[in-house]
C-alpha cells in the first residue's frame, strides 16, 4: 500500500534541551553554516517517488523477497513510505510501513549512541579499558604480549582483535548475561592484535551492551529505550518480538527447496545490543531524521537527546577498512574509500560524496539505512528475507532521488575573514604595492617566495589575460581557505589562498595560476 505519510516534527518530540558549554566570547559569531541554495524541495522529491518506488519493487521481485518496506527521509521527516509483499505468509498479512521487522546490525548504532551519551554525562571515557566495566575481560587473554588493553573505542570501531563472527554471533541473540560473561572469562580467540585492524565483531558490541548495563545500572535495553527510543517517539520499536502485536510482526523466511521456510525468531538476550532491535519504517525514520539534523555544524542551541557533535562523531571514519569502487549514474566507475565509525559505516567516493550507513542481516531478515549528510536526505528499507539486506536498492534509490529531484549539497558561505582578505588582494594586485607594509601576509610568506619574484610572476600572468573585466566571488573550501578569479579579456587567473591559525588570520599561502 502506497501512501504519503503525514509530516511529523522531529524536534517537538525530543525530550531535553541544553545550551552549548562553550563560553559565548569564545564562539566565532561570524561563522555562517553551510546552507541549501535551493533548499531540499519536498515537491521535487515527491515527483521522483514513482521512479524510486519502481526500484524497490523490482528489486524485491527479482530477489523473490517475501516483503520489502522502505521510506524516504528529508527535511526532518518521513516524506514517503511504502511496502510490497507479505509480512506473514502463514496468515497472509500484507507488509506496511508500520510492520515491525528485526533490523539486525542496524541496532549497533543505538548501542554506540548510548555509549556516547554515557560519555557525555561523564560516566565513562572511550579510552577506558573495557575490563574496567567488564572485569571478566581480565581473563580473556591477548594475541601478543605487546598488545594494548582493549578499550571502549576499540569495541566501537571493530578493532579489538576479535574475529569476524556473523555466522556464530547471529545465533547468540538470546544468550543470557551469564553465558556472555562465561564466554569472555573462558578466554577469547583473537584474529589480529588489538588496535591494528578492522574486523567486524558482534561479540564486541555485545560487550558494549554489557558496559551500558554496568555503567547505567539498568539493562542496556531499558537504558536505550528510556534515553533514545521513547524521546524520539519510537514507541513501536522493541527488543522482544513477543511484545509486538502479531498483526504487526514481520516473520522471517528463507528460500529452501523452492519454497519459503519460516525461520524461528530468537528471544531477546545479552547479544541483542549487536542486532536484536525490532522496528518499523515509521519509527526508524525518526532516527534517520535525528542523524540528519546533526548537520551542518552550527551555533543553534542544542535541542536533542544527544549533542549534535556526538552524533557527527559517530559518522566519522575512525577505522579504515576498504578501498573499492562505485558505479555512478552515468555508468562510470568511481573510486571509494570506506571506514567504520561508531556503530556506522562511512564512505567517500571520487566525487566527494559522503554517505553514512549500516546494513543488517540475520536468519530471516535483512535491512539497511543510508544518508547523504550534505544533501540532507536518506532512505531506509527492511526485508524479511534471510540476509536480504537491500543495500543495492538503497544505493539506486538514493542516487536516483538526487538525480531526478536535482538535489544539490549544502553550499559553504565565505567567512568574513576570507572576504576581507580577498578584497585586500584585489586592491593589491597586480602591482603588489605596498605589499611589504600592509600587514596582510604572515611572516613566512615572503621568505617562501620573495616579493620581487612574486611581482614578476603576477605581472606576466595579468599581461596574458589582458584588461580585467570582473572578479568572481570567492569559493571557500573552509573558513580559512578559498579561491577566486580575475576574469580578463583574453583569459582568467585563479587565486587560491590559505590563512594562518592566528586570531588575526593572515595569508600564509597564495597560488596564482592561469585557468586553462
Amino acid at each position: 500500500m502506497n501512501r504519503i505519510l503525514a509530516a511529523f516534527a522531529l524536534l517537538a518530540i525530543l525530550s531535553c534541551t541544553s545550551k552549548t558549554s562553550i563560553p559565548e566570547d569564545k564562539i566565532l559569531q561570524a561563522y555562517a553554516p553551510p546552507y541549501f541554495e535551493d533548499s531540499v524541495t519536498l515537491k521535487r522529491i515527491e515527483s521522483a517517488i514513482p521512479a524510486v518506488e519502481k526500484i524497490y519493487r523490482e528489486f524485491a521481485a527479482e530477489r523473490k523477497f517475501p516483503s520489502l518496506s522502505f521510506g524516504i527521509v528529508a527535511g526532518g521527516k518521513l516524506i514517503y513510505a511504502s511496502s510490497t509483499g507479505t509480512a506473514n505468509l502463514e496468515k497472509n498479512i500484507m507488509a506496511s510501513p508500520s510492520s515491525a521487522y528485526r533490523i539486525a546490525s542496524m541496532s549497533k548504532s543505538f548501542t554506540a549512541m548510548a555509549i556516547l551519551k554515557l560519555r557525555d554525562e561523564g560516566k565513562l571515557s572511550l579510552s577506558d579499558p573495557a575490563k574496567k566495566y567488564i572485569p571478566e575481560l581480565m581473563h580473556a587473554g591477548q594475541l601478543t604480549a605487546d598488545a594494548p588493553e582493549i578499550t571502549i573505542q576499540h569495541l566501537l570501531t571493530m578493532s579489538a582483535g576479535f574475529p569476524e563472527d556473523n555466522p556464530w554471533g547471529d545465533r547468540q541473540l538470546d544468550a543470557s548475561d551469564a553465558e556472555l560473561l562465561a564466554t569472555i572469562q573462558e578466554g577469547i580467540s583473537f584474529s589480529t592484535t588489538t588496535g591494528t585492524a578492522y574486523e567486524y565483531s558482534n561479540l564486541g558490541f555485545a560487550m558494549l551492551g554489557k558496559i551500558i548495563g554496568n555503567v547505567s545500572g539498568q539493562p542496556y535495553q531499558e537504558y536505550i529505550t528510556k534515553n533514545i527510543l521513547l524521546p524520539l517517539g519510537m514507541n513501536s520499536t522493541k527488543w522482544e518480538y513477543s511484545e509486538v502485536p502479531e498483526e504487526k510482526l514481520a516473520k522471517g523466511y528463507q528460500w529452501i527447496d523452492s519454497s519459503w521456510t519460516e525461520i524461528p525468531m530468537l528471544h531477546d538476550g545479552a547479544y541483542g545490543s549487536m542486532g536484536g532491535m525490532i522496528s518499523t519504517i515509521e519509527d526508524f525514520s525518526k532516527y534517520v531524521a535525528f542523524h540528519l539534523n546533526a548537520w551542518p555544524p552550527r551555533n543553534d542551541s542544542e535541542t536533542g537527546l544527544l549533542k549534535r557533535s556526538s552524533i557527527r562523531e559517530m559518522h566519522q571514519p575512525w577505522r579504515f577498512n576498504a578501498v573499492g569502487a562505485d558505479k555512478l549514474s552515468d555508468g562510470t566507475t568511481c573510486a571509494v574509500a570506506s571506514g567504520y565509525g561508531y556503530g556506522l559505516s562511512w564512505a567517500k567516493n571520487c566525487t566527494g560524496l559522503i554517505r553514512v550507513a549500516h546494513s543488517g542481516g540475520l536468519p530471516g531478515f535483512g535491512s539497511e539505512w543510508r544518508i547523504y549528510p550534505e544533501y540532507g536526505v536518506g532512505v531506509v528499507s527492511f526485508s524479511n528475507h534471510t540476509y536480504g539486506a537491500p543495500r543495492i536498492a538503497n544505493v539506486r534509490a538514493l542516487d536516483t532521488l538526487v538525480l531526478l529531484a536535482g538535489l544539490k549539497p549544502r553550499v559553504l558561505p565565505a567567512s568574513k575573514i576570507l572576504e576581507a582578505r580577498k578584497t585586500q588582494l584585489v586592491k593589491l594586485l597586480p602591482g603588489w604595492a605596498p605589499a611589504d607594509t600592509t600587514g596582510l601576509f604572515a611572516d613566512n610568506f615572503f621568505l617562501d617566495n620573495s616579493l620581487e619574484r612574486r611581482k614578476n610572476e603576477t605581472l606576466k600572468l595579468f599581461n596574458e589575460i589582458g584588461k580585467v573585466i570582473s572578479v568572481s566571488s570567492i569559493t571557500p573550501e573552509n573558513q580559512l581557505r578559498g579561491s577566486f578569479r580575475f576574469i580578463g579579456e583574453k583569459g582568467s587567473i585563479e587565486l587560491f589562498f590559505t590563512l594562518t591559525p592566528q586570531k588575526n588570520a593572515l595569508i600564509q599561502q597564495l597560488d596564482i595560476t592561469k585557468v586553462q
